[in-house]
């Protein structure tokens, strides 16, 4: 029988993250995103018996993968808690943070979960099972309004407005609970491509329902905190809206997507320096073996010793 991590996910650009990182042997790394642990398994390679690696992941299902080895602690929360789970462990500054940010293969090809349109399955799509907030409950709570935001902010469905008034319609005949049902509504009203359509609708629901851009954000911002001087900080992004988030926060360190003074309007100092001036993409080679890899952009800062 395969190992589950072997299906669960082909990791992204492995050699291109491991030179990212500039591991050293005996330094400390986190990889915020550990899935099937594919990453985590090439960074341990590059350890000595004094190398600490710590990984989150707030998927039970990922425990499973987690490999026996004593230089590893795995935390099961979201990559939101960084900072405090990693004062809980008394880790001191770490030398490497990596991010991948795609959902696992094993995540999109488990029908239950409903991240995928290939499947049937309930309106699920938590990456976190103890969460409340599922697919179905966003789209037989939220108002008319508020489902329109969601499609436009996350999704940029190009009739955002015209689905949200749909779906509102047709939660008054039978509330959402399966894919199917969704599907339903999606089928006559999809622009362009259909798959794209139905893959920009899902990508809205799922990011909604997992508050997944407010919690990259939280992460980038402990990051610079937890890093020792000339700490790598290593992202993977897989569409427009993490990439634009990850690229401001590399150039003015903070969210809100300008440069922080002081009171007499001096410009704070730098804590980052841009390793990759423009991301680093997957081969041609990759991308025909991985096709989930096509969308993928890798992004390095290091902390600056001040």
């Amino acid at each position: 029988m395969m190992e589950q991590h072997l299906a669960y996910h082909k990791s992204v650009m492995p050699n291109e993250v491991i030179d990212a990182l500039n591991i050293q042997p005996a330094g400390i790394y986190v990889d915020v995103t550990f899935g099937g642990g594919g990453h985590s398994r090439e960074i341990l390679k590059k350890l000595d018996k004094h190398g600490r690696l710590i990984a989150f992941d707030q998927d039970k299902d990922a425990a499973s993968n987690i490999p026996s080895d004593p230089r590893l602690l795995f935390i099961p929360q979201n990559f939101r808690h960084l900072r405090s789970f990693l004062r809980v462990h008394k880790i001191p500054p770490v030398n490497g943070i990596l991010a991948d940010l795609g959902v696992s293969s094993f995540q999109f090809d488990t029908g239950a979960r409903g991240f995928s349109t290939r499947y049937e399955g309930r309106l699920d799509m938590r990456m976190n099972q103890s969460s409340e907030l599922t697919a179905a409950k966003v789209l037989n709570s939220l108002s008319q309004q508020e489902l329109q935001l969601i499609f436009q902010n996350y999704g940029e469905v190009t009739n955002a407005k015209t689905l949200a008034t749909s779906l509102v319609e047709a939660r008054r005949t039978k509330q959402f609970e399966t894919m199917a049902d969704l599907n339903h509504v999606l089928r006559p009203l999809a622009k362009g491509n259909p798959q794209r359509y139905f893959a920009q609708v899902y990508q809205s629901l799922r990011i909604e329902v997992n508050d997944e851009l407010n919690a990259l954000k939280e992460m980038l911002d402990q990051s610079v905190k937890v890093l020792a001087p000339h700490g790598r900080l290593v992202i993977i992004t897989f569409h427009s809206l993490e990439d634009r988030i990850v690229k401001n926060f590399f150039r003015f360190e903070n969210n809100e997507g300008e440069r922080e003074t002081d009171a007499f309007g001096n410009s704070e100092q730098r804590q980052l320096k841009i390793i990759t001036k423009k991301p680093i993409l997957p081969s041609k080679e990759e991308m025909k073996i991985n096709g989930r890899s096509r969308s993928a952009k890798l992004r390095v800062a290091e902390k600056i010793e001040l």
